[in-house]
């Protein structure tokens, strides 16, 4: 299959899951991550429509987003584990931040906002293993940093984020989450959006309410051997 075929599949079978979750289609986000990929492939997937991309590290993204920033409406959405001393490269670059784990790093996004700039959509990172050194805020800190990041006047909490930690039934992590982006929800009522399920899972993620689904591989293809 080609990327547009790739794409119409994953497509299709979002819609699917949607629809058996009784849920709405139109309400679920599908940001495709382009990490490792050339420049070419996101204009490729712009062709096709494609209006929301996603980058696991800053210099990536932001020579990629350098370099097709004519692209009217594209959206790029920051998804990897984020260092304070790139959070000014991180705001420059990306619509939104998903993986906002700590009060040090809402706090080096907030103060990159330029003069007169528009607030930073971010999301609020989970962490559903019992190892703390993974990325996302442990969950019994959960308010905590809720709290924190809505004290933040340039930065607009939108949600939660999570990725399902492996050994684990997808579904029982998502369900899991699911409670988390209550609590969440609960000190910041416009905090909506949960981020999460990506190539192998996210028919799963979807019927736990996932609004926004990161899928690499199944729509790009395998990446290139990347050294």
């Amino acid at each position: 299959m080609d990327l547009g075929e790739r794409l119409g599949e994953v497509d299709a079978r979002i819609a699917d899951a949607a629809r058996t979750a009784g849920r709405d289609p139109a309400e679920i986000t599908r940001i495709v991550v382009t990490k490792f990929h050339p420049v070419s492939l996101v204009e490729q997937l712009y062709r096709l429509g494609v209006r929301d991309v996603g980058e696991n590290r800053q210099q990536e993204l932001s020579d990629k987003a350098s370099r097709i920033s004519d692209l009217d409406g594209l959206r790029w959405h920051f998804l990897g584990q984020a260092q304070t001393n790139k959070a000014r490269a991180i705001r420059a670059a990306a619509s939104v931040v998903h993986s906002v784990d700590r009060a040090r790093l809402a706090d080096a996004l907030e103060s990159a906002a330029e003069p007169g700039a528009g607030a930073l959509d971010v999301l609020l990172q989970l962490n559903l293993t019992d190892d703390p050194k993974r990325g996302g805020v442990l969950p019994a800190d959960a308010e905590t940093l809720t709290e924190h990041i809505i004290g933040c006047p340039t930065l607009r909490l939108r949600g939660v984020m999570a990725v399902a930690p492996l050994g684990e039934e997808p579904a029982a992590a998502f369900a899991r989450l699911r409670k988390l982006a209550d609590r969440v929800r609960a000190i910041a009522p416009g905090a909506t959006w949960i981020s999460a399920g990506m190539s192998g899972d996210f028919a799963e993620a979807v019927a736990e309410g996932a609004t926004h689904l990161r899928i690499g591989t199944a729509i790009t293809g395998p990446r290139p051997v990347h050294g």
